[in-house]
């Protein structure tokens, strides 16, 4: 089984104590597969195109996550762009069994305050949560909603780490607890 899991931050694992703790490398663990997580802290969906998605003809995955746009939204790239950008991803992997996965919530966080504040970050992720999912679902993709288990537990031990942005272990370990109903029902 080759997994490979597409993305920025969130995917690659920021925040976690140790690269085993990210939420793929859970789900490679459970599975098991043989994980490829190529995800760079700070990459938007132009760059995750640009060295992210060559590895599709590379690895020739079994299983493919896709979790890309924080980095869109907080660059200022419009909904669509992203949208433009992210068919391009989506339409490269369409035939391979794919669950993407939204932008969490993370406008409780302490640094979204240098990003517009928590409602404006809330409304803007909805926003780009709204455009994944809708090209998600027109591909018959899985689509996981990352924001009831990213809020669910503010205040309680390595669930923010300590950059005051990311999670931590705690988190996510509850997001690969959600993906991985969905990427049971895919493989």
């Amino acid at each position: 089984m080759r997994y490979l899991a597409l993305g920025d931050s969130y995917t690659i694992g920021t925040g976690a104590s140790d690269e085993s703790k990210s939420w793929p490398a859970i789900i490679a663990a459970r599975l098991p597969a043989e994980l490829t997580n190529p995800a760079v802290n700070g990459y938007t969906t132009e760059d995750l195109i640009r060295d992210e998605l060559p590895l599709v003809k590379v690895v020739d995955p079994n299983l493919v996550t896709v979790l890309i746009g924080v980095n869109d939204l907080v660059q200022g790239r419009s909904l669509d762009q992203y949208r433009h950008s992210l068919a391009t991803i989506y339409d490269t992997i369409e035939d391979r069994p794919v669950v993407a996965v939204s932008i969490p919530t993370w406008s409780y966080a302490p640094a979204a305050a240098g990003f517009g504040g928590a409602d404006y970050v809330e409304r803007l992720t909805g926003e780009f949560n709204d455009v994944a999912r809708g090209q998600a679902t027109a591909r018959g993709f899985a689509w996981v909603d990352l924001g009831p288990v990213s809020a669910s537990r503010i205040g309680t031990p390595e669930w923010i780490a300590s950059d005051q942005l990311h999670p931590g272990d705690a988190q996510y370990a509850a997001w690969a607890d959600v993906i991985w109903p969905v990427v049971r029902e895919r493989v």
